[in-house]
């Protein structure tokens, strides 16, 4: 069925119209087969489905769902992402990923298999939504980039297939920048810029993100206007008053997590293990060591060498997301404070027999814990089988213990907290001091107020609360950090926390509802994308929660959430809305544009006002 499946879609392809491209997230490197980014057909004239080499993917025997992929046109003015989905879901149909394009007048979207594919094109093509008639037809599959480049190359075209420049020709070519520099410019893009001006640039940012703000507020809370008003003439236009930026107390070797890519190295040395030099989609996999990038640990730098050595030493070749064939993926190192290491390598087995993997774990073992390796640091050593993804996240993979201890420890605020491999922890310890504290001032608590920690990781806010508090309650996704949660509460002496393992969405309407007490303060500390729609909902109805504090790694992506707790009540939003009172940047990450931003949010109390 796959095979005819693919078939199919090639040959429809080769007579539908060539799609438009559509721009990949910045910093986005993974292969454009089993991301969790959307792909969509990038073909340029001339480029055809049945091209079996930029197009060659699809014949493999790994899922993608660039086959079952649709483009539905037509769409009615000014919808968005969850009113697309919405109005798929319901007439029945599930997708596997949506991506709107045309100021959101057509889109493109892909699905897990022919038989719901096909039954999204016989029951919306035709069909009526706000007054348009939407059209459904096949789109053509994304071509794989290294494939694309590598033909352009033969071909002698340049970039978007113009001819090559006189440059790329080598007639006026520069001197090309050592690898040391051309990785740092990847990784730490402000690595060379004075560390005054990084915050200064972050503050602007953060400015940027509350004037913005502001606008929204007037916009969607006319009876705050008065109110608004006031705070912008005083606060540069701005919706709260914003604190100075909090620096890093390190600078440099900041990181104790680093996720580093094994592959050809950009110098040519195979079994490399480092950072991405590039993106795939720009047609290259080459990685540079990470020996003279500035924010990675002298810990983590030692347990690379080592482990580089080792790879090499083995018949195993590195993991090529172009052919899919290979071993070696990823190695993922965590350091901590108390000098210990934890090393996570994703491999892919392919064919190996188990008595072959038995032995490579056993030799790997041997070679960190007796020989050359052991003054890797090394203290905890685990194993991952990277076959095909049944979900695009890391967390579902299982790690297998092959050396050392099941956890490392790191001690922060005073206080000791053990870490799992897929936890959550933030990557700049004494960033995170930092951070913590500011969120423990801003809180106002006292021995009868209760903490909700949503997002909560290892636990680390809570805990580092609880003895000001009478209750935290931790809410958390992953099932290995809430039991690292629960087990720092213990190490800590702690009886006043407990910690829920699940999707915010779905937990937190009912445990804040269960809450009656007057003095309930919801600390938030959610991913890059921010909270569930549920969350916000839930938060603006639970009137008796008066102060909330988000913790935002992404200004801009959270901005819904900023708004959604601002706005006017309305059929869909119930409760008073809450106002930004105080807002503050945290650089957890120097020599990068990221930040963390601490807002503290207080309910509207009309009759005050």
């Amino acid at each position: 069925m796959f095979k005819s499946s693919a078939k199919r879609v090639m040959e429809e392809c080769c007579r539908s119209p060539v799609t438009e491209a559509a721009p990949q997230k910045e910093g986005d490197a993974a292969d454009p087969l089993t991301d969790s980014t959307d792909h969509v057909s990038t073909a340029g004239e001339g480029e055809v489905a049945s091209d079996t080499s930029i197009y060659g993917y699809i014949k493999q025997d790994l899922f993608t769902s660039e086959i079952f992929k649709v483009e539905i046109r037509n769409l009615p003015k000014f919808i968005g992402f969850n009113d697309l989905k919405k109005f798929l879901a319901k007439h029945g149909l599930n997708p596997h990923k949506i991506k709107l394009f045309g100021k959101h007048t057509f889109a493109f979207v892909t699905f897990k298999n022919e038989e719901e594919r096909d039954k999204a094109m016989r029951m919306v093509h035709g069909m009526q939504w706000k007054g348009q008639v939407l059209s459904v037809k096949l789109a053509k599959p994304k071509a794989d980039p290294i494939q694309r480049k590598r033909k352009q190359q033969e071909e002698g075209e340049g970039v978007g297939g113009q001819p090559p420049s006189k440059r790329a020709e080598g007639n006026e070519e520069e001197e090309e920048e050592p690898l040391s520099v051309q990785i740092a410019n990847v990784v730490t893009p402000l690595w060379n810029v004075p560390y005054d001006e990084q915050l200064k640039r972050k503050e602007q940012d953060v400015v940027a993100v509350l004037q913005r703000l502001a606008k929204e507020i007037a916009s969607t809370n006319k009876a705050m206007l008065p109110w608004l008003f006031d705070v912008k003439g005083k606060q540069n236009r701005m919706c709260c008053p914003l604190e100075a930026i909090c620096p890093s107390p390190t600078q440099t070797q900041y990181r104790n997590k680093c996720e580093f890519l094994i592959s050809v190295g950009a110098d040519g040395e195979d079994k490399t293990i480092g950072f991405r030099l590039g993106k795939y989609k720009g047609g290259s996999c080459a990685v540079v060591g990470p020996a003279e990038v500035c924010h990675v640990s002298a810990e983590a730098k030692k347990v690379v060498h080592e482990f580089q050595k080792f790879i090499r030493s083995t018949p195993y070749t590195v993991y090529s997301p172009e052919t899919y064939e290979g071993h070696w993926k990823q190695l993922t190192v965590r350091t901590t404070r108390t000098k210990q290491a934890m090393a996570i390598v994703f491999f892919n087995p392919q064919k190996l027999e188990e008595t072959q993997l038995d032995a490579l774990k056993a030799s790997m073992k041997k070679y960190l814990a007796e020989g050359e390796g052991k003054d890797s640091g090394i203290t905890s050593l685990y194993f991952v089988r990277e076959g095909q993804r049944k979900s695009p996240n890391v967390e579902d993979l299982p790690c297998e213990l092959v050396a050392g201890d099941c956890c490392i420890h790191e001690e922060l605020l005073g206080l000791k907290f053990r870490i799992s491999p897929h936890s959550f922890f933030q990557v700049n310890t004494a960033g995170a001091e930092v951070l913590y504290s500011t969120v423990g001032e801003w809180a106002q608590l006292d021995q009868d107020s209760i903490v909700l920690d949503v997002c909560c990781g290892t636990g680390t806010i809570g805990i580092s609360l609880a003895k000001r508090v009478k209750k935290v309650i931790g809410i958390e996704l992953c099932q290995e950090a809430v039991e690292d949660a629960k087990v720092n509460a213990k190490l800590n002496g702690l009886s006043n926390v407990e910690f829920h393992c699940g999707k915010a969405e779905d937990l937190f309407p009912n445990i804040l509802s269960a809450l009656v007490s007057p003095k309930v303060t919801a600390i938030v500390d959610p991913p890059r994308a921010g909270l569930h729609s549920k969350v916000i909902l839930a938060i603006r109805r639970a009137e008796h929660l008066k102060r909330l504090i988000y913790v935002a790694c992404n200004a801009k992506a959270a901005m819904k959430n900023f708004i959604d707790l601002c706005r006017a009540p309305s059929n869909r939003v119930h409760g008073a809305p809450f106002q930004p009172v105080r807002a503050m940047a945290v650089d957890l990450f120097p020599q990068t544009a990221h930040f963390e931003m601490v807002m503290l949010f207080e309910r509207v109390d009309y009759n005050s006002q």
